[in-house]
Order: structure tokens, then C-alpha cells, then sequence
């Protein structure tokens, strides 16, 4: 079947499907697609095909389902049965789970597990929210630099069932520093006698446990890593990011930076999900914010009432103006703000750009002006076709200059540059180029 809120086909069973075939997919079926199946499904219902599976499958699954389901499953368990799945979860899994319940709800979770995952869970819960530490798992393979490839495979056997990877193992010295890491086709060529001190890779890349989730992510991308170490001040191992939880932050910032870019403040749950009450006091705050910038527009026209009285045919270019400053305005902000967010460009390259930015600007104005000149003409006379050719110039070029430079000052005052796009440059452009266009009129008519 195809989901239809991505386009990809999977194979889930078909309504009416029998017994059988049900049994079959939740048994063999990827766990990724058992939980999408799963999820759509009333909750009595979710929990009787899960309760049929193995604990560590149904631990998988588990872990698969959205928060907001996983949380509303775990509410309706018993004790031993939410207990057996959080201790098959992974590291980060289960502290996801454990930071989207209630206190109450986290207190009689906590109450009922053993003392090293309650210490695994306080742990890694503590860490600030969209940093490193946050996204980070406890779940890694370690070795010993003295270890030989012999001893190191052995030692991987034994760690492997409760390790998120073992593809790659961290090398630590006797105060439990990260000096090194080993892949793990290197351990399997290498002679059974080698050390591994000979075979990994000394001063790995690693990211201290502040690090932004957004960096950790470029860094896996640009070292092409499976996973990223995280280290203390001390150069002590606290866990890994695996390159799976980083696109999944990845995911998680693009998300906020198109809200953002749409003037919505950042909401965690999906479109689908989210209460009336939630899109509402998301999307209000900056529609209302917007009401007030535009009266500056309305402010500019009434300003100019004189002009606009006595040239009426004024008013027929007003809109294709400002949204035409507007327009270029969004193109510019959009432009920066990605290109800030991968690291393309630095605050320090705000000069070169604004350069070439203007030069660009003032191409695509001429080119504008000269497809509604002859508009003017045709609305009213030479005088106007002048004044709206000239208007769009400068209108597109300060637009232009004003979503290009925005994103810069935002970051510059540690603010997130994604707020400048849309409606704000809209709004601003609108009201300068209203400014713009009626002194412009004013001042050619007037002679």
C-alpha cells in the first residue's frame, strides 16, 4: 500500500486482511512499518497486537509509534508490562518517552525500573533541550587500547545485544577518555594478535554535550560518520549521536525553521496532531504582531491622499509594486537564511554579499520596470509610466536588501534568522515601498 502522507509504498495488511496475514506482517514486516500501521489503530486494539509479539520486537515497535501515542499507551499500562518495554527500548528512545510524560507519570515509571536505567534516564534527561546531550545515547561499544583484535571481537559479541552500533567502537584510556576509535571491519581483518591501539583512528571528531543538535548534524553529514561521540570538559565519553537520531534533529530543525519562516512560533507536534488550541495561540502572536506593521502602510497612503486624489490611476499599480518588493524581499531572505543555516555563509561575508546583492537587485528591478512601463503608458501617460518604472527599481532593489540583510542582524543579535523571512519582510517592504512610490509620484507629478 502507499502512505499517503509521504507517497512511499509499504506493505501493511489490506482491510479485512485475515489472521493470518496479520500475524505474518507483525512478525516480519520492518518495525518502522508495523508501528505506522499500528498507530492509526484504537488503542485496546494497538496493545493486543503488541502484547502478541516478543519483548524485544514489541520494545522495537515500541519505540517507533510517535511520542503522543507512546505516551497515551504508556498511560493505560500496567506497571510490569510499561516496565518491560521502557527497559528493551534504547537509551534515547525511552528518555524520550520518559520526557514527554507528566512528573507523576515520570515518578511511578522511575519507581518501578532498576537503579542503573533510573541513572541512565536522570542522565540523560538532564541535558538542555536541541543540544548534543539531548539527542545522545548511552548505548555504545567500547574497547581498550591494549586489547588484540582477538580479545576486541570477543569483547564486541558481548556488548553488541545492548549497543546502538558496533560498526565503529571508542577507544578509552583508564579515566575513561575518548583516545581513539576503531571500525569494525578493521578489527576483522587485522591479524588476531594486532592491538588496537595499532588499528584506530587517534583523536577522533567528537562534540562537547552543548553542542547544538543542528551542528552535530552538519558534522555527521560532513566526516560522513555513522555516529558522533559526545565528550565532557574532560574529555570523558557521555555517549554517542548516531547519524539516524541526527536526521531525525535534522528533520526536527528544518520543521521549526519553516514555521518560523511562515511567521508561526515553533510547536512540537505534527500538523496532524496538534490541538485547535495549539495552532491557534501559535499562528496569533505574529498575525497580530503583522497588523500593527502593516497600519504603517495604511499610515503612508493616507499621508499622500493629496497625490493620490489627483492621479487615481496611482492606485492601480500600488499592489503590483509592493508585492513585488515584497516578492524579491522573500526570494533574498530565504536565500540567506538557508544558506546560514548550513554554514554557507558567516556574518562576516555581509559586505561581499550586500554588494553583489545590490547589483542583482538592481538588474531585476530594471528588468521589472521595463515589463510594467508600458502598463504605464497605457494607465496613464508618460509621467505615471515613469513613476511606476522608477518605483519598481528602487522598491525591488530595497526589498531585496532588506531580506538579504535581516537574517544578518538577527543572527548578529542571537536571534534566529528564519523569523526574517515571509510576512516580516513583507511587511516591512510594503510599508517602504508605499513611502517609496507616492513621494516618488509626488515629487515627478508635482512638476
Amino acid at each position: 500500500m502507499t502512505d499517503q502522507n509521504s507517497g512511499v509504498t509499504r506493505y501493511s495488511p489490506a482491510p479485512g486482511a485475515s489472521d493470518e496475514t496479520i500475524a505474518h506482517f507483525l512478525s516480519a514486516a520492518n518495525a518502522i512499518d508495523v508501528a505506522g500501521w499500528l498507530e492509526h489503530l484504537p488503542q485496546p486494539e494497538l496493545w493486543t497486537y503488541l502484547a502478541r509479539m516478543s519483548l524485544a520486537r514489541r520494545a522495537d515497535v515500541f519505540g517507533n509509534l510517535p511520542l503522543s501515542v507512546q505516551a497515551n499507551l504508556a498511560r493505560s499500562l500496567t506497571s510490569p508490562d510499561l516496565v518491560a518495554i521502557v527497559t528493551g527500548m534504547d537509551a534515547d528512545d525511552r528518555v524520550d518517552l520518559f520526557n514527554e510524560l507528566t512528573p507523576q507519570e515520570q515518578a511511578r515509571l522511575m519507581a518501578d525500573l532498576s537503579s542503573d536505567d533510573r541513572a541512565d534516564i536522570t542522565h540523560l534527561s538532564a541535558y538542555a533541550e536541541e543540544t548534543a546531550g539531548a539527542i545522545m545515547t548511552s548505548d555504545f561499544a567500547v574497547l581498550g587500547e591494549d586489547m588484540t583484535a582477538d580479545q576486541a571481537l570477543g569483547e564486541l559479541r558481548r556488548q553488541a545485544p545492548d549497543a546502538e552500533t558496533i560498526y565503529r567502537s571508542y577507544v578509552l584510556d583508564d579515566h575513561h577518555r575518548l583516545i581513539g576509535s576503531v571500525r569494525l571491519h578493521e578489527l576483522v581483518l587485522a591479524s588476531d594478535a594486532a592491538l588496537v591501539r595499532d588499528l584506530m583512528d587517534a583523536d577522533p571528531v567528537a562534540v562537547s554535550q552543548d553542542t547544538d543538535r543542528e551542528d552535530v548534524a552538519r558534522m555527521i553529514a560532513r566526516y560522513d560518520l555513522l555516529a558522533l561521540p559526545v565528550v565532557d570538559d574532560r574529555g570523558q565519553l557521555l555517549g554517542i549521536v548516531t547519524h539516524d537520531d541526527a536526521a531525525d534533529a535534522m528533520q526536527a530543525e528544518t520543521t521549526e525553521d519553516f514555521q518560523k519562516i511562515s511567521t508561526v512560533l515553533p510547536f512540537s507536534q505534527s500538523v496532524r496532531d496538534a490541538g485547535i488550541g495549539v495552532l491557534y495561540s501559535k499562528r496569533i502572536v505574529w498575525l497580530a504582531l503583522l497588523v500593527f506593521g502593516n497600519l504603517f502602510s495604511g499610515a503612508g497612503i493616507a499621508y499622500f491622499e493629496e497625490t493620490i486624489l489627483a492621479y487615481v490611476s496611482l492606485v492601480f499599480f500600488l499592489p503590483l509594486l509592493i508585492d513585488s518588493s515584497g516578492n524579491a524581499g522573500a526570494q533574498s531572505a530565504t536565500l540567506m537564511v538557508r544558506a546560514i543555516a548550513t554554514g554557507d555563509v558567516a556574518l562576516k561575508d555581509w559586505r561581499d554579499l550586500i554588494l553583489r546583492e545590490l547589483a542583482i537587485a538592481a538588474a531585476l528591478g530594471a528588468t521589472m520596470a521595463l515589463v510594467v512601463f508600458p502598463l504605464g503608458l497605457w494607465r496613464g501617460g508618460p509621467e505615471i509610466a515613469f513613476v511606476v518604472g522608477m518605483t519598481m527599481v528602487l522598491v525591488v532593489m530595497i526589498g531585496s536588501l532588506v531580506g538579504m540583510s535581516l537574517p544578518f542582524l538577527l543572527s548578529r543579535m542571537k536571534l534566529d534568522p528564519a523569523t526574517a523571512s515571509g510576512p516580516l519582510v513583507t511587511t516591512i517592504s510594503d510599508a517602504v515601498g508605499v513611502v517609496i512610490y507616492f513621494s516618488i509620484a509626488t515629487l515627478v507629478l508635482s512638476l
